[in-house]
């Protein structure tokens, strides 16, 4: 005979609270859904308070993926008995079983709040679609959320729940989850910085006491490695296949990626500047970036192309397009993934420019304006990083050659490309290719005196290229 549900105890023998500051490294966006705002995706505030809110939803869900990425690489589903639905729960169509995890709302301070334009850009023409402008509010870098978890211990799952948190937890750690929105175009990058944890023994009158009463007195100092707080083992995990691109650059000329400005004295086009600590610095957004490399990789393909199925592959890596999706076709995100970056010693100099009457040869009434791009001189930087997820040969191959077209500066990125801004040149480049259950490669790249240094094998880079021709060839 079967025991009523409520006489069915889970068996809970030990609680432990896991707590830390989650600091934001890139801008971060937590959308509310708010249809009636001045800006098209609004922050999601607190009610109460008006400070930034981070959802326990949204938390559990990045740590629940990044857990099952790690245990069965990207795109991957390992089923019941797996770490990821042992710690988080699994539905099922007889019930399933509830998440172990109890993960917390977090308030944070009073917002600093960057306000971020976005367009579609046509690819064949480069210039923005019609009606495809919008905007929306982003966190500041350098916000803190303070994060609280409660873990349930069950007896005979014991070892494998806290083996499966602390590799859930080591994303936080090391700066491999991102929160929010847009997060594979470089927002929305956290590191927790400093854990604390306090565990309560049920099986005690003491830590039931302890844990009824919210008693801190078995907490810990905060230490980095939250493995080595859990005292957990084997935590070193990862079936991850990818390929990264990180690359730095000099500035051949100017950039500018236009963005709104505070300042009402500000020139009519500024460069696009983000908050790092009490300053805002010139950065490389992620959007820009990808949205850039993707036009290029669509007339890439399509070019090499046999069948016309450029665009298929192109979609594939870089997620669908979803004004060519049908009512049954599927919804995919990118597997190509960007990051926001730090322009490194640029120059900021006022342009003013004129328009010219082509009939006259004199300027044109009321068309003086004035920008202020970032300018190249010695010691200035920009790094590109790039990763692809689960990559084949073929995507490689196309990366390669996306990589020379940047490097040559073939390439040009942001606005105004037409009077020669954008143009980058390379200088190094390191490529590495990780699979599971596999020794990694990579190969680094050196520009100098005119000559191009690969360490590594530069045939095998070849083959990735000759990959994708023989791919756009079928």
């Amino acid at each position: 005979m079967t025991k009523p549900h409520w006489l069915e105890s889970r068996e809970i023998v030990e609680r432990i609270i896991i707590q830390g500051d989650l600091i934001l490294e890139t801008p971060a966006g937590f959308g509310s859904g708010d249809s009636g705002s001045l800006v098209d995706i609004p922050l999601l505030l607190d009610p109460l308070e008006n400070c930034a809110l981070l959802t326990g939803a949204s938390l559990a869900g990045a740590l629940r993926s990044y857990l099952r990425e790690r245990e069965c690489g990207y795109w991957g589903e390992g089923g019941k008995g797996s770490l990821y639905s042992t710690l988080f729960g699994i539905q099922e169509d007889d019930g399933g079983e509830q998440s172990l995890l109890i993960v917390c709302d977090s308030i944070g301070d009073k917002p600093s709040v960057e306000l971020r334009d976005g367009v579609k850009i046509d690819p064949r023409t480069r210039t923005a679609q019609d009606k495809n402008k919008f905007d929306f509010e982003l966190i500041a870098a350098g916000s803190v959320f303070r994060i609280r978890m409660e873990l349930l211990i069950r007896e005979n799952k014991r070892d494998d729940l806290i083996r499966g948190m602390a590799i859930a937890l080591q994303g936080l750690e090391q700066g491999e989850i991102s929160l929010g929105v847009r997060k594979r175009r470089g927002f929305g990058r956290c590191r927790v910085r400093g854990w604390n944890v306090c565990r309560y023994d049920l099986t005690e009158p003491k830590g039931l006491i302890g844990w009824l009463k919210n008693d801190k007195k078995e907490e810990r100092e905060p230490e980095s490695d939250i493995s080595k707080l859990l005292g957990a083992t084997d935590t070193d995990t990862d079936n991850r296949n990818s390929f990264t691109v990180n690359a730095t650059f000099s500035l051949d000329g100017s950039l500018l990626i236009r963005s709104d400005f505070d300042d009402v004295n500000a020139p009519d086009s500024v460069h696009l500047k983000s908050k790092r600590g009490e300053r805002a610095v010139p950065v490389l957004s992620g959007t820009s970036l990808a949205g850039a490399l993707r036009a290029r990789a669509l007339r890439i393909a399509n070019t090499v192309s046999k069948n016309g199925n450029g665009r298929d592959m192109v979609e594939e890596l870089f997620g669908s397009d979803i004004k060519n999706v049908h009512s049954d076709d599927e919804l995919f995100a990118s597997r190509f993934i960007t990051a926001e970056t730090e322009i490194i010693k640029p120059l900021d100099i006022v342009q003013s420019r004129v328009k010219i009457d082509r009939f006259t040869g004199g300027s044109f009434p009321s068309a003086l304006f004035s920008e202020q791009p970032v300018f190249g001189q010695e010691g200035t930087g920009i790094r590109v990083n790039i990763m692809i997820q689960q990559p084949e040969d073929a995507e490689i191959g196309l990366t390669l050659l996306l990589l020379k077209d940047i490097w040559t500066g073939d390439l040009p990125l942001g606005g105004e490309i037409g009077v020669g801004r954008g143009r980058l040149r390379g200088r190094t480049a390191t490529l590495v290719l990780k699979k599971a259950n596999s020794k990694s490669r990579e190969w680094t790249i050196n520009q100098a005196k005119g000559q191009l240094d690969i360490d590594g094998d530069p045939g095998s880079l070849e083959d990735f290229v000759q990959a994708f021709c023989k791919e756009m060839q079928r």
